[in-house]
């Protein structure tokens, strides 16, 4: 919301010499569709729009935003053969934002000393790390609320929910999700260009994180002015790691209907 300069046009060329490039182009969400639905439309649009992108500025960051993102953040990296570091997409950073601001709500505590990530698809696979979770110093499970009492898991999992169907929701509402994504991918490229160091759960290409290789899921992950520079290892509990397991298969079998 500082002043800038905006500047357009249908010609792909208008993107020459970017430093970062944010991809949102793709076919609209429907009412109760999935996300990995979209997956084979939206693929043949990034194939198209990928290699004009990356003639007219070789040396940018690829952030895509467009839907289902983990599975085209995986098609656009051997597409293009970029190193994992330079084309990512926006992830669950948006889930992870709902997560907390429901979190504070619910704890009557500012959303800046809530941590806690979902990790995973974005998607329907998509789960919250309870067993990172901390307020301030204290890990939430063990989180007292002003009557002493703690957050049942049977309540954790209802917030988990409504932040997994949230953009359900808005777009039975009104029809589409854009301003709340529009927040968290400048959110990502603020934290690319101004060199941060930030910790933020995007969506890259991992090699061998938890025994997931070769397709991109939301993990905690430092993104610098190098991009997505390296993901941040994170203990699971044994049914975490069954819940992030299953998530990667659900990726995957969106992607084996692709031909990339």
């Amino acid at each position: 919301t500082g002043s800038s300069s905006i500047s357009g046009g249908a010609d792909i060329s208008a993107t020459a010499n970017s430093d970062v490039v944010v991809i949102t182009a793709g076919a609209k969400q429907n009412p109760g569709q999935t996300r990995l639905e979209l997956a084979g439309v939206n693929f043949s649009i990034l194939k198209s729009l990928l290699p004009d992108l990356l003639k007219h500025s070789p040396d940018a960051i690829f952030v895509l935003v467009t839907n289902p993102c983990d599975v085209l953040a995986t098609a656009a990296q051997k597409l293009t053969g970029l190193p994992a570091n330079r084309i990512f997409s926006s992830g669950t950073v948006l889930d992870s934002s709902r997560l907390r601001w429901l979190l504070a709500e619910k704890l009557d505590v500012s959303t800046s000393n809530v941590h806690a990530n979902i990790i995973g698809e974005h998607g329907d696979s998509e789960f919250a790390l309870w067993s990172q979770a901390t307020v301030g110093n204290t890990p939430l499970l063990d989180w007292q609320l002003a009557d002493g009492s703690t957050l049942s898991r049977e309540v954790l999992d209802e917030i988990a929910y409504s932040v997994k169907t949230a953009a359900y929701k808005v777009i039975e509402g009104k029809g589409a999700t854009n301003f709340a994504i529009g927040l968290s991918g400048a959110r990502i490229v603020e934290a690319i260009l101004n060199d941060e160091h930030a910790i933020l759960p995007i969506s890259s290409v991992l090699t061998d994180y938890h025994g997931v290789s070769g397709i991109a899921m939301s993990v905690p992950t430092l993104v610098t002015r190098q991009g997505a520079s390296r993901t941040i290892d994170i203990a699971m509990e044994p049914h975490e790691q069954a819940l992030f397991e299953a998530s990667a298969s659900a990726i995957r079998q969106s992607l084996s209907s692709l031909e990339i």
